[in-house]
């Protein structure tokens, strides 16, 4: 972040804080400080020399003015928590006596809920024609990533010594350096054992478990490629993504079991309200199945 004024200057110090004390991941720093520096920049326009100044006059100014800017609400929220994280931190350094964003509501978004692959066509997809060292390499990652429900990040991050294919598991490290030991399942156990009989092939030049062909640790977007390459070959019927797999995981845990916390605790939220949006995907399959079945619900009829 550029300038030299004291917003700037505060900001950049908040950012070290995120970075060396907090351990925040590299593209969260990055949405805090392309945030931080929008509102720097409106802060400038008002005529804001001093975050000590700031009161929530000015920050509902602010949002006003990033509304008018054409910020939709998801990315007004999340201005504004950016805001009010940097805030705080201002408090506990002694800048300021309270937070004025404190009180400011911040817009509801409309809730999108999570798309998920019904399990027929996590099954059509799953059957690659493994006709080739990648091809057993992509049907490896897709198991692990629908049996223990990764994030993408995860999945990538994975080395050799995360696994303990005798027991079944993956250590993985999660949002916020948080470590978790997930079971895999026996299918997921068996292609993973598949494609380390031919991952040495590939001359890996670290200890990653999924390598792209030059040996080198595959990337995210080379996942996401394939996986979307996957789904239009195997005739899955929507686009095919990494996310998508973790959403169908879930959905598919909450149907079969109701437990809610144990899913939590497999998926690695923080809080169990974000688990919950899937009982709302789980209440609109139980919805439909009841439109069609009972007798007091076929609309139409006398």
């Amino acid at each position: 972040m550029k300038g030299d004024s004291p917003l700037h200057a505060a900001i950049e110090g908040f950012l070290r804080y995120l970075k060396v004390e907090r351990q925040l991941s590299p593209l969260t720093q990055k949405s805090y400080a392309h945030q931080l520096a929008a509102l720097c920049a409106l802060a400038d326009e008002m005529g804001i020399t001093d975050w000590a100044t700031l009161d929530a006059a000015h920050v509902r100014s602010l949002a006003a003015r990033s509304r008018r800017a054409g910020l939709q609400p998801a990315s007004l929220a999340l201005r504004l928590s950016a805001l009010r994280s940097f805030l705080d931190w201002q408090v506990a350094q002694g800048k300021l006596k309270a937070n004025p964003a404190k009180g400011i509501a911040t817009p509801r978004a409309p809730r999108h809920l999570p798309k998920n692959i019904d399990v027929d066509e996590v099954n059509q997809l799953l059957e690659i024609d493994l006709n080739d060292p990648l091809a057993v390499r992509d049907r490896a990652m897709l198991e692990i990533m629908y049996g223990a429900g990764l994030r993408l990040s995860e999945l990538v991050g994975i080395d050799c010594r995360h696994l303990d294919l005798a027991s079944g598991e993956v250590w993985v490290m999660g949002k916020g350096s948080k470590e978790r030991r997930l079971p895999i399942g026996r299918t997921a156990v068996t292609w993973l054992e598949h494609w380390l009989a031919l991952r040495d092939f590939f001359a890996p030049e670290d200890e990653a478990v999924f390598l792209s062909s030059q040996g080198r640790r595959i990337s995210v977007r080379n996942v996401q490629k394939r996986f979307a390459e996957w789904g239009i070959k195997q005739g899955v019927s929507s686009h095919v993504h990494p996310h998508k797999l973790r959403h169908s995981f879930a959905t598919h845990m909450l149907e079969s079991s109701g437990d809610l916390r144990a899913v939590q605790e497999l998926l690695g939220h923080a809080n169990l309200s974000t688990t919950q949006i899937y009982t709302h995907l789980d209440f609109q399959h139980l919805a439909s199945v009841y439109d069609a079945a009972h007798p007091r619900a076929k609309r139409g009829k006398s």
